[in-house]
């Protein structure tokens, strides 16, 4: 066994105790020297020493670029692969977990501080998490928050989604808006290579998979959970007449369904393969088309499902609605560099010129030059331009590219709920 010696200095000058500030240099001073031994085992470690109280990187992030990032883990256990995608969001991780539209994506945190209020199961947006895994900077070592019973490790390893922390999120971000979305791959497995997860990596792609099935209800139901009045901001719609409405689940939030709700809507909640004969037996007064994951050219049924609805009751299409009503229109759709995820998004609303900030998560967006005539570009990204919302007057259509429910996120698109209605209500005057 050998010896492990570590020698240190310490400069002490006394008279800096001794004489009023400010001390007047000296030559005099002493050294100290230390010396302390420990012993060795066989391979050279020091032993005798406690366990590290802290966490050791046991993780890694492999992007498709080939970049490896060491990070530390928490939640769930194993390897996992998936999309990319940051969020700028400050609040409301928890209504982010449950977003069905995140789907085989990865979501990093811009906001460095994520868990110090905890988890509550009045903020779930569906019946479980969705996503593929969680990326962020530093976790809440403690929970703050009145409504917290569990913390979000807790949370994750329960529903079996992976977490990983201690890693440079703001170098991450700037690669993808560099470079575009990334595929890339967790794993806490230490005995697969680097080069095992980047073929992993290079060999999995998100375009063109129809992520919808797996996130949609299987058979129709009734939304019947009431709007608590802490929540319910809108008092209009209680007085009004109740309109009969059939949404179309392709991963839609829970809270689009209170507001619809809040609205005076009696609301039937269908499978994204549920035929349009059908829906038009029970004669709604309209029609939503939701939100949901992935790739809208990779879901052509719905797209036809959305066709032999147009123009026979009046639709309202939110994010993944409102693109499969652009092809439905006979329009294209695009997948965008890095999409928009986030809470602080601008929208100018090209009818009352009024700016909105929106909260938002999507990966694709509309081509407003391949529509045809007559379908009016009422709302429009001004981050980049794109296009945020359509109407079709002829046929009773309006649509938004951004989540007007605000969960999480602002309440300034929550008029769009209200103009819903007023298109139900003047079709129903009409007929």
């Amino acid at each position: 066994m050998g010896i492990c010696a570590m020698d240190f200095a310490l400069k002490f000058n006394h008279s800096i105790f001794s004489t009023p500030y400010p001390p007047k240099p000296s030559p005099k001073c002493r050294f100290l020297t230390a010396r302390c031994s420990l012993p060795l085992s066989s391979d050279g470690a020091a032993t005798g020493l406690a366990e590290r109280p802290w966490k050791v990187a046991d993780a890694r992030l492999v992007l498709e670029d080939g970049s490896i990032w060491r990070a530390k883990s928490f939640g769930a256990s194993g390897t996992q692969v998936g999309e990319v995608v940051f969020n700028t969001s400050l609040t409301g991780y928890q209504e982010i977990l449950t977003d069905p539209s995140y789907a085989g994506q990865f979501v990093l945190m811009t906001n460095p501080h994520i868990g110090n209020t905890g988890v509550n199961f009045d903020d779930e947006e569906s019946r479980q998490c969705f996503l593929a895994g969680l990326v962020i900077r530093s976790l809440s070592i403690t929970t703050s928050n009145w409504r917290c019973v569990e913390t979000l490790g807790d949370y994750l390893a329960e529903r079996n989604v992976m977490g990983i922390y201690d890693v440079d999120t703001r170098a991450i971000t700037r690669r993808l808006r560099q470079d575009g979305s990334l595929i890339g791959v967790l794993s806490t497995e230490q005995s697969r290579s680097d080069d095992e997860l980047l073929e992993m990596s290079r060999s999995w792609d998100i375009v063109g998979i129809d992520l919808i099935s797996g996130v949609t209800c299987n058979a129709p139901y009734e939304w019947v959970d009431e709007t608590k009045s802490e929540w319910d901001f809108n008092s209009d719609g209680r007085d009004r007449d109740t309109y009969r409405l059939i949404a179309y689940d392709f991963g839609i939030k829970h809270n689009i369904l209170r507001r619809l709700a809040s609205y005076g809507c009696k609301i039937t909640v269908v499978p994204s393969t549920w035929p349009a004969a059908e829906t038009l037996k029970l004669k709604p007064d309209g029609v939503l088309f939701s939100n949901g994951p992935g790739d809208p050219s990779a879901v052509p049924y719905a797209v036809e499902t959305v066709k032999e609805i147009l123009g026979k009751v009046p639709v309202f299409g939110i994010c993944m609605g409102h693109q499969l009503l652009g092809q439905a229109l006979g329009g294209k759709t695009f997948k965008m560099k890095f999409g928009h995820h986030g809470g602080n998004h601008p929208v100018h609303n090209l009818r009352n010129g009024r700016v909105e900030i929106s909260a938002q998560n999507h990966n694709y967006a509309v081509d407003p030059a391949s529509l045809p005539e007559g379908v009016e570009v009422t709302h429009v990204n001004l981050n980049d331009g794109s296009c945020a919302g359509l109407a079709y007057p002829a046929l009773s259509i309006m649509s938004l590219q951004y989540h007007p429910e605000a969960s999480p996120g602002p309440h300034d698109s929550d008029c769009a709920f209200r103009e819903f209605i007023e298109l139900m209500e003047s079709t129903k005057q009409a007929a």
